[in-house]
């Protein structure tokens, strides 16, 4: 099957010499969500302008469903829908008028029944007909998703979507996700919220100094570099470490109440046992254990800091 956006030898330099992308090559799959990660300024907004055909590359290809996004620019244009971090909005029109109006932009003919559908969806009907200026911020951003969505796009972009909105607008929203992904829509999400990530994404990409780092399946990421922690409560304060256990890499809690073991849960040995004896050797008792398992904001922390 042909993938739904393929980017292949993409780099980007700005005219102060800033390279913002270093040879980015990236498939994203038909009818998938894929979540790309990365601190501020990491490339994933250019990346997505990019592939869009708001800024143009300095090298590479970009193809969407096939189509040079170059070459073939209104066709592959028609096929994408861009919510951006920006509240871009038409201040002194109505989300029905300004809906209706992108709808237009891309040549299509007036389908009422459709644009309703988009705002009853985002929760917008009842604002139909107000002012877009004195909406919220947060229903701001439910217009630009449904501007986005009023040509009827097969690829979705999101950039920060969620950035300003409470959490009942993030849950509707995420809902409409979901909807829009079994329509066989493609959604690629940027966000700062590790967790929506991580509910969401079949894929995350992991972007940091305008390279790509890495591309996985979600869960076979987490199985791969996903650590777990002991933490064991001591009975009595500590003020350091013995030397005894050096060799286990233990830490210290600020307050010298818990001693935390990190440690691979796929490996053939996990040296709790050892680390368990070695304690009772040290004469250190403790009155609980509990383990907790990294999540994805853990290891995208540890990926983005890595040298």
């Amino acid at each position: 099957m042909t993938p739904a956006i393929s980017v292949t030898n993409l780099s980007k330099t700005y005219k102060s010499g800033f390279q913002a992308l270093k040879n980015i090559n990236l498939e994203i799959k038909q009818g998938e969500i894929f979540g790309l990660l990365g601190p501020n300024g990491a490339g994933k907004t250019t990346l997505i302008s990019i592939i869009c055909g708001i800024v143009t590359a300095s090298s590479g290809t970009v193809l969407a469903n096939g189509h040079d996004n170059v070459k073939e620019y209104r066709k592959t244009r028609s096929l994408i829908g861009l919510v951006p971090q920006e509240l871009t909005t038409d201040a002194f029109e109505t989300p029905w008028a300004t809906v209706n109006f992108s709808r237009g932009l891309f040549g299509l003919p007036p389908n009422h029944a459709y644009v309703e559908k988009i705002l009853k969806d985002l929760s917008l009907w009842d604002k139909k007909d107000q002012r877009i200026m004195t909406l919220s911020g947060g229903m701001k951003r439910r217009v630009l998703i449904a501007k986005a969505l009023s040509h009827e796009p097969k690829i979705l972009f999101l950039d920060e979507p969620t950035a300003g909105v409470d959490v009942e607008l993030r849950r509707d929203m995420w809902a409409l996700v979901r909807d829009l992904r079994k329509t066989g829509v493609t959604i690629i999400l940027t966000t700062h919220y590790i967790d929506e990530a991580e509910e969401m994404a079949d894929r995350i990409g992991v972007i940091s100094k305008g390279e790509l780092m890495l591309v996985e399946e979600k869960q076979a990421l987490m199985a791969k570099l996903g650590k777990k922690q002991l933490t064991l409560e001591l009975a009595s304060k500590l003020k350091s470490i013995p030397r005894t256990l050096a060799r286990h890499q233990l830490s210290l809690s600020k307050n010298g109440a818990e001693l935390n073991y990190t440690y691979d849960s796929h490996a053939n040995r996990t040296g709790i046992t050892t680390l368990l004896a070695d304690i009772k050797k040290a004469g250190i008792a403790f009155t609980d254990i509990e383990t907790r398992e990294s999540s994805l904001e853990d290891i995208f922390v540890s990926l983005v800091r890595a040298p």
